[in-house]
């Protein structure tokens, strides 16, 4: 068994006084700073997913539904769209192995959607360094982490989420898509971080 972490979209719009932002967003930042940066972590590499949007069409609404349209968010080249001050440090460090960026033309929730800047997928990625077992964190629960960690088990991995580093949305949501995870056989950890 090999295992990777993949920290989803820790971005300052998706943190407290971003354009979407979501509530504990900045506790989960520095939370995952201290879980990568323990020397004894468990994790053979840690990948990091960035929205990292040009033009994702109807992903971005002036009336948005909150669910396949939102606000516009982490342009790329925006502020927004820069890791949060209390994450960046893991990345700038080199405790972050590799950045994904996905959604330059499209929704693209899933870090599994994306690709790193050689334009390697996440899937291709991690198969070609033997990992198989994922733990997922990030935000938010309700949407990304859900789509990462689906994807993840689709794409043939054993994928657990580490809800103590998560953060959602809306408790309706978060409680929907932790049901949706547990029937497609993700292992769930701990407790999220919910508005």
């Amino acid at each position: 068994m090999r295992r990777a972490l993949i920290i989803v979209d820790v971005q300052k719009d998706f943190c407290e006084g971003g354009s979407v932002p979501v509530r504990g967003g900045a506790g989960r930042a520095a939370a995952i700073t201290e879980l990568v940066g323990r020397a004894d972590g468990p994790y053979a590499f840690v990948v990091a997913t960035r929205d990292h949007h040009i033009d994702p069409g109807a992903h971005f609404s002036e009336n948005p539904d909150f669910q396949d349209s939102f606000p516009v968010h982490c342009v790329v080249g925006s502020e927004g769209s820069e890791f949060h001050p209390d994450f960046a440090p893991a990345v700038t460090s080199g405790h972050v192995d590799e950045v994904v960026f996905k959604g330059a033309h499209s929704a693209s929730k899933s870090g599994f959607e994306g690709f790193t800047q050689d334009g390697t997928s996440l899937s291709a990625w991690l198969k070609a360094r033997d990992i198989t077992d994922l733990d997922v964190v990030g935000i938010a629960t309700d949407h990304c982490v859900k789509a990462a960690a689906l994807d993840g088990v689709r794409a043939g991995f054993a994928v657990r989420v580490l809800l103590d580093y998560t953060a959602g949305v809306a408790a309706d949501t978060t409680r929907t898509a932790l049901d949706e995870l547990r029937r497609a056989g993700v292992a769930l950890s701990g407790e999220p971080v919910v508005a």
